[in-house]
């Protein structure tokens, strides 16, 4: 079973509407026969709403499931309670990110591209803090909450069992200079170091390459059990989008796959890292 609040809710959401499928009902109907509202149902197959163990129980006698089935749904309901390590940080984390942190938690693969930054599981304190202070109407403690939330994302990479991570970056992000020469020379190194990691690959489109398949940053996440489905990620500067149908899933899937051929070679990119820090050093 997934380990986050956020995947456990996720995966609650996704068996529960598949349960309805199964009987070839729509949300009004169940909620006609269950006394509730086509709304309420709805809102327990898209996770927008808390699900109770008594919702639960109400549902699986109407579906008649089996005892193993409900249980393992009521597990599901009473764990997506329970609050994420990075929702004690206030206004620090926003609601529409806390909802990513949880899936990133539980992420198996994980493959972003990013045409203006550097890769948040890459960035130093410094760097995190600089955007933070530029691009978000935040007090200075809560800044200082994200980019504490920021390092703390960045464990996934070292963990046990952490996610195969693929990053391809724009080669703007390693020129374009975030604060002054020498927070970028110390951004860089810690690229380098992030890139020496065993999970980690990183390759960066160079601005000779040409035209690529990509209007924009975003993220692919894919997880561990086939219950649960690869999903996309792209936020923006308040809110974020997640989409997890098949065809934006092998879309982007396929944007990053054109995007890995555009891209240098990982021993070629990090030779270009290594250029652009050098620069940075005189």
């Amino acid at each position: 079973m997934a380990g986050s609040p956020t995947a456990r809710r996720r995966r609650l959401s996704i068996e529960l509407k598949k349960l309805r499928e199964e009987s070839a009902l729509t949300c009004a109907q169940v909620g006609a026969a269950l006394d509730w509202s086509g709304s309420k149902v709805n809102r327990m197959e898209t996770g927008s709403g808390r699900v109770q163990p008594s919702d639960i129980d109400a549902l699986c006698r109407f579906y008649a499931t089996s005892d193993e089935l409900r249980e393992f749904l009521k597990a599901l309901a009473r764990q997506a309670k329970t609050r994420g390590w990075w929702q004690v940080h206030g206004a620090g984390v926003p609601e529409w990110f806390s909802i990513y942190i949880g899936l990133e938690q539980d992420a198996s693969t994980f493959r972003q591209y990013q045409c203006e930054l550097l890769p948040g599981l890459m960035q130093t304190p410094a760097y995190a803090g600089e955007l933070h202070r530029t691009g978000a109407h935040l007090s200075a403690r809560d800044i200082d909450r994200a980019v504490q939330v920021r390092m703390e994302r960045q464990a996934i990479l070292t963990r046990p069992g952490g996610p195969d991570a693929w990053f391809i970056v724009n080669e703007g992000a390693l020129r374009n200079v975030i604060g002054d020469r020498a927070l970028m020379r110390e951004q860089l190194e810690r690229t380098l170091e992030s890139v020496a990691l065993p999970s980690v690959t990183l390759q960066v489109l160079p601005f000779d390459s040409g035209t690529y398949p990509a209007t924009g940053s975003f993220t692919l996440l894919g997880f561990p059990d086939q219950e649960d489905p690869d999903l996309v990620y792209r936020d923006g500067i308040t809110d974020a989008v997640y989409l997890e149908g098949e065809h934006h899933v092998r879309e982007y899937t396929r944007a990053f796959d054109g995007l890995r051929a555009a891209a240098l070679s990982p021993q070629r990119s990090a030779e270009l890292i290594e250029t652009v820090l050098k620069g940075f050093t005189r």
